[in-house]
């Protein structure tokens, strides 16, 4: 991933997460794997793990602790309510940019 693409993921990250959330609970390397099996390969799980932290902090989504056959047990996160207007309001802004993005790259820059 170059440095400009990496910059723009930092910025849509958290949306593009609540958004997997959106579809099931996951914890932090389920997300991590699903993210890279759809080629963000540079996505570090350290990344997913500090948003994941964030996220819970600002209440977006609800934690459970679930046993592990592998060690301690695993933090899987859903998305509530609060997180799913979060959501919403992120794709609705995704989808203004994106628009606005599509007319000025087909009016190649230019001022109408």
């Amino acid at each position: 991933m170059g440095k400009q693409e990496t910059e723009m993921l930092k910025g849509t990250l958290e949306g593009i997460v609540l958004a997997i959330l959106s579809g099931r609970p996951a914890y932090g390397y389920e997300i991590t794997a699903w993210l890279r099996e759809r080629g963000f390969s540079d996505i570090a799980e350290g990344t997913i793990y500090a948003l994941l932290v964030r996220v819970e902090k600002k209440g977006l989504v609800d934690v459970e602790k679930v046993p592990s056959e592998k060690g301690p047990p695993r933090k899987v996160y859903s998305l509530n309510a609060e997180g799913q207007e979060y959501l919403d309001e992120f794709w609705r802004t995704w989808s203004f940019l994106a628009e606005r993005l599509d007319q000025l790259r087909a009016q190649g820059g230019r001022q109408s």
